[in-house]
């Protein structure tokens, strides 16, 4: 083992448990006042539940032994025969608890991006026990399908860093859920402006730098993949950023801060699943067609649709997982690698069929999933705080505390 390697995949761990404050202060600084503290709370206990789902029985069944190529198996319940010194089955350059770890801020921040679709509107219990049973329900059969050996990966469907896994996944979940919570109480009638838009910034900032642990450490050792996934997230951001911004200012007449924020983590959420395949010149491409696509799938969901994506979570993160999971396979060996090296024996044309199979099918599942996670919460323990509770506050309804 690679004590370099080491170092690298946990301090790439670390930088991606930063991503949960960082997501907690994006979202928190988007709500109005009186939900700040809530929506901090969503991100901040996604850390420690689905933390110890993950130890207990979530990485079993992501990474543990396949069964029929479905579902781990729980030979590794309690982290049982995961070693601190010893390397697992999926890095022989690193212990098998330092790829555990790692895995488990990706199985953390999924849900946890879930909750900006319902934010300002649900109940914490309904949020605890949704986080358990996501968790285990929905992340970690993807995951296993196409990271731990399942039939997905067997199939030809890649992603590096978490298109599918991570972005796909909560993004479907967030439109599923937007459809079981429906609307705030006044949407289009009162003012629901961002609170704090400096948390925003705030949390966008921390984003883009835990980002680089998110992608880079996905090498899972401290190489040129590391290296070329390092420099084309940034890239991708940065375009992003710019054509989110230039396109707001363009039909607004003004240069959005809140827009040239999610503008970027527009682009980090898109190169995601191709940051390990595609070098500098792709990832600007990728860039101006997160930028775009997210922008205009926003205004299609707000104005067209009416559905209440409370912080645009599928527009984000569903958009940009699905174009970033094609650019896999249109835009993969350019610039970097080979396209060989990425899908084998399998034609640029062959290895779309699979991209777009893998979506279409992660979709399904997660969509299907999520609602009818949502519907047994709804009949047993309720979806959203009452009409007066909504009114008050999540801050001080549900937690009795200011933010």
């Amino acid at each position: 083992m690679s004590n370099g390697d080491i170092a690298w995949v946990l301090v790439s761990s670390a930088l991606v448990l930063i991503m949960l404050p960082g997501l907690a202060f994006f979202y928190s600084g988007l709500v109005r006042g009186k939900n700040a503290l809530a929506t901090l709370m969503h991100s901040f206990i996604a850390l420690a539940i689905v933390g110890l789902v993950w130890v207990l029985w979530g990485y079993s069944l992501a990474f543990g032994p396949s069964v029929g190529g479905i579902i781990g198996s729980l030979e590794w319940f309690g982290l049982q025969g995961v070693s601190a010194t010893e390397a697992g089955p999926y890095a022989d350059n690193i212990p098998h608890q330092a790829f555990m770890i790692f895995q488990a801020m990706f199985a953390i921040i999924t849900p946890a991006l879930i909750a900006g679709a319902f934010a300002e509107r649900i109940r914490f219990r309904t949020f605890v026990a949704f986080l358990i049973l996501w968790s285990t329900l929905v992340y970690a059969p993807v995951a296993h399908w196409i990271w731990g050996g399942g039939w997905l990966g067997e199939w030809g469907a890649t992603d590096f860093a978490g298109g599918a896994v991570v972005h796909l996944t909560s993004g479907v979940a967030a439109l599923a859920a937007a459809l079981m919570f429906g609307k705030r109480l006044g949407l289009g009638k009162d003012p629901m402006e961002p609170h704090n838009v400096s948390h925003v910034v705030l949390g966008a900032s921390l984003l883009w730098f835990g980002w680089f642990g998110f992608n880079a450490g996905s090498a899972l050792a401290a190489d040129g993949t590391a290296v070329n996934a390092f420099v084309v997230t940034h890239i991708s951001a940065s375009v992003a950023a710019v054509t989110w911004l230039s396109i707001d200012w363009a039909l607004k007449g003004k240069p959005s801060v809140v827009g040239a924020a999610t503008g970027a983590i527009a682009g980090l959420a898109t190169i995601t699943p191709a940051a390990g395949f595609v070098g500098p010149m792709p990832a600007i491409l990728v860039g101006l067609l997160a930028g775009a696509c997210c922008y205009f799938t926003i205004l299609l969901i707000k104005n067209k649709i009416k559905l209440d994506d409370s912080l645009d979570v599928f527009a984000v993160h569903g958009v940009g997982g699905m174009i970033g999971l094609i650019c896999v396979a249109a835009l993969g060996g350019i610039g970097f690698t080979s396209l060989a090296d990425i899908a084998g024996d399998l034609s640029r044309g062959e290895f779309l069929v699979r991209q777009l199979g893998a979506i279409a099918v992660v979709a399904i599942w997660t969509f299907s999933m999520t609602i009818g996670i949502l519907l047994v919460l709804k009949v047993s323990i309720g979806l959203r705080v009452t009409d007066k509770n909504e009114g008050i506050g999540l801050d001080l309804s549900e937690h009795g505390e200011k933010a």
